[in-house]
């Protein structure tokens, strides 16, 4: 039997009730998921990369088929192909999102055409929220309870510990590889 293998990638700076949804629905999908944390060095991330992989493992530990990996001076379809996936998981939350990812899966197309890209949108509770808007909620007098409902359980724990780092991210609009 030939399994299925995908990857699902991300900054995850940090992970959203968003990227839950979409590491659930691929782990519901595939045989295996991989959750990788992607580096670009043009970002500034408010948390470590070694955060986000625990903050990622803690919120995905209850599913078998998943693990938590990441990714470093390669394109996204190259560590597919890297980690023999089949498919690429990519959510759309807006036609800008959708803009991009088109584009994105016609270059992943040319340079590896053994690997399908797969979009899933987001249910509207959770399809606007974004890494920038959380943290972009921290710091008002009551940002703890408006940012719980966005977030999973570990990363509003880290948050709790750690409120003034948010602070320091570069700011502008989150893309679709958020």
């Amino acid at each position: 039997m030939n399994k299925t293998k995908c990857v699902y990638a991300g900054s995850f700076d940090p992970p959203t009730n968003g990227h839950v949804f979409m590491i659930e629905k691929g782990a519901e999908l595939f045989d295996n998921l991989v959750v990788a944390v992607g580096i670009n060095p043009q970002k500034n991330y408010t948390f470590t990369t070694r955060e986000r992989i625990q903050m990622l493992e803690e919120s995905t530990g209850s599913y078998d088929n998943v693990t938590v990996d990441h990714f470093e001076g390669q394109y996204l379809v190259s560590y597919a192909s890297a980690v023999n996936a089949n498919y690429i998981l990519r959510g759309i939350r807006s036609h800008q999102d959708y803009e991009f990812e088109r584009a994105m899966r016609n270059v992943n197309e040319d340079l590896d055409p053994q690997i399908t890209s797969i979009f899933l949108i987001p249910p509207r509770e959770v399809c606007e929220i974004s890494s920038s808007f959380v943290k972009g909620m921290v710091g008002p007098e009551g940002w703890q309870e408006a940012i719980k409902p966005y977030v999973p359980a570990a990363v509003f724990r880290k948050l709790l510990k750690n409120p003034v780092s948010w602070h320091t991210q570069s700011g502008g609009a989150e893309t679709a590889s958020d």
